[in-house]
């Protein structure tokens, strides 16, 4: 048996769910639905809120800013450290 998989957007209506795109199916083909809601961050374009994508990319300093800017500037002064002097 030979399985595709095609991923559509579309809105429900009832019983009827209208698609945002044709599906390339003939009329009367069966099908299977996974019906799942589209998010408020999918829903404009992809786009996450300001700060979203930050947070999430921050993974476990996300909330814990404090040791966040601890680290930074441990790091900074380490890169200091093996930085050779500017010559003139």
């Amino acid at each position: 048996m030979v399985t595709s998989v095609t991923v559509r957007r579309g809105v429900v209506h009832g019983k009827t769910i209208e698609l945002d795109k044709e599906t390339g199916l003939s009329d009367g083909q069966q099908v299977t639905i996974v019906v799942q809601l589209v998010s408020e961050t999918d829903v404009s374009a992809g786009r996450l809120p300001p700060g979203e994508g930050i947070r999430r990319s921050a993974g476990a300093w996300a909330d814990n800013t404090e040791e966040l800017d601890q680290y930074l500037e441990w790091n900074r002064q380490q890169r200091k450290v093996s930085r050779p002097p500017i010559a003139d």
